[in-house]
């Protein structure tokens, strides 16, 4: 992927205007990623002046990764189909409306019931939105660059928001819904003005395949629904009649898509280029990564005393992302290729994770200081690389669809490195969490990121004998 010195200058340049969408679009990922890692500061606050038990807590964070997860290839699809600008505007409306209705509510269902719908539409704006970014910028540096910093907010919104929510809680935990909706309604008014119109819809493209969004949307919901049940619950006999409901929908998912003249999901694009490589790589990084984030979030305030506040400002370092992914990721993706620079941000995640299992049970900040950093590396070299990765080669009329793909892997990724996460720490729940505890759940961030790195080696793998088939006559 060097590019010569005559190409490089004739490339198309970032326009006011595209830097414009570029930052309508990010916004949104940037609200959709904060939008958890608020939420999980704010969830006991929440919970005492509601009047959710502590059992049922959970569902203020896990109904918004329901909808979100549930939906997604659903609003991938829908974007390709309807008209991407239509998609994400109409689905970041919805947002900005129900976080509103979640900060106005006093009852513990009408709370809920807002996440849900919140998750819905993040399902349908954001794969929305990854391909008005691929099929804005053309193939290529201009993409890479575009797809880097778009990566970057994202990665800063499951960052910061952390951090953010730890400051808006002190005020009300109402402002942690507040605050999305007012800045939604920015990116509305600016989206409306800077997004280019849909192209008209064919007729070709115009099929719409219900029975297979029904079946994939009630299976993907049964899925993360067992999933969280299993890391409520930790035993897995309380989750085999989801499971099996997902998987008899799965099924019949596959079988439908088979017969459908117009497919939701065409199921030759699961095997096309690196998409399936990114998915995986992305389901077992973000799985990685929010497992990490959760124990040592117990960590420091569990064991160690700290405040929440104190807590996530422990994390704020990781923001270093949005510096580093925008000026250090591109010229790394030229000069060694996509697939070198996210196998290396893996590895530095692995070492991030595995320097952990040394935790002590006195360690404060400039001793997890050495991991966070690497972790703030991790995303950098990661996230943008793995949606252009995931982008590249897909045909424009299912750039929703694959977008739509890859982040339904890191959402589902999200939810069973939590749900495994919480398993491990919990032990035998006879005995109160200790130091040995944190140690072996910290294993469970470990082991993912070793395993995304095979998966980046194996795509390496793939790249190089793709180009050799190509240079061979």
């Amino acid at each position: 992927m060097t590019t010569s010195p005559t190409r490089a200058s004739s490339e198309p340049q970032m326009t006011p205007r595209a830097w414009g969408l570029l930052l309508v679009v990010c916004g949104a990922l940037f609200l959709e990623g904060s939008d958890i890692a608020m939420l999980n500061v704010a969830v006991p606050a929440i919970a005492d002046d509601v009047g959710l038990s502590a059992g049922s807590a959970h569902w203020v964070i896990s109904a918004y990764v329901l909808g979100y997860a549930g939906f997604m290839l659903l609003g991938g699809r829908s974007a390709d189909l309807l008209g991407r600008r239509r998609v994400f505007l109409a689905s970041l409306a919805v947002f900005v409306v129900f976080s509103a209705l979640g900060g106005f509510a006093d009852a513990d269902w009408v709370l809920v019931l807002a996440r849900f719908a919140t998750g819905v539409a993040a399902g349908f704006m954001t794969p929305a939105g990854f391909s008005i970014v691929t099929t804005t910028f053309p193939e290529g540096p201009l993409r890479d660059r575009a797809l880097v910093v778009y990566g970057a907010v994202g990665a800063a919104g499951f960052v910061l928001g952390m951090v953010a929510g730890g400051l808006l809680t002190t005020a009300s935990w109402r402002w942690v819904f507040y605050a999305p909706a007012l800045l939604g309604v920015v990116l509305l008014a600016a989206g409306a003005r800077l997004i280019r119109p849909d192209e008209p819809r064919t007729a070709a493209a115009g099929g719409f395949d219900v029975a297979g969004s029904i079946a994939v949307t009630t299976g993907m919901v049964a899925v993360v629904y067992a999933v969280i049940e299993l890391g409520e619950s930790r035993d897995l006999g309380d989750t085999w009649l989801p499971l099996a409901v997902a998987a008899l929908l799965l099924v019949a998912f596959v079988v439908i898509e088979r017969r459908s003249r117009f497919p939701l999901l065409r199921l030759g694009l699961l095997r096309e280029e690196l998409l399936p490589h990114a998915s995986l790589a992305g389901l077992l990084f973000m799985g990685a990564f929010f497992a990490f984030q959760f124990a040592v979030t117990l960590y420091l305030q569990e064991l160690r005393g700290w405040s929440p506040l104190e807590a996530g400002l422990t994390f704020a370092i990781m923001g270093l992302d949005l510096l580093l992914a925008p000026l250090v990721t591109p010229p790394l993706v030229r000069r060694f290729g996509i697939v070198a620079v996210l196998t290396t941000g893996l590895v530095a995640a692995a070492l991030a994770f595995g320097r952990l299992l040394a935790l002590g049970d006195d360690w404060g900040y400039l001793d997890l200081l050495p991991s966070l950093l690497l972790v703030a590396v991790s995303f950098a070299l990661v996230y943008g690389p793995l949606t252009s990765a995931a982008a590249e080669g897909i045909a424009e009329t299912e750039q929703g669809a694959a977008g739509g793909v890859v982040y339904t892997a890191f959402q589902f990724g999200g939810a069973l490195g939590l749900a495994v996460v919480t398993i491990v720490l919990a032990g035998d729940g006879t005995s109160a969490v200790a130091l040995d505890d944190y140690r072996r759940a910290l294993w469970v961030p470990t082991v993912a990121a070793v395993l995304a790195v095979l998966v980046g080696l194996a795509a390496a793998h793939r790249r190089r004998r793709a180009e050799v088939a190509v240079r061979l006559p």
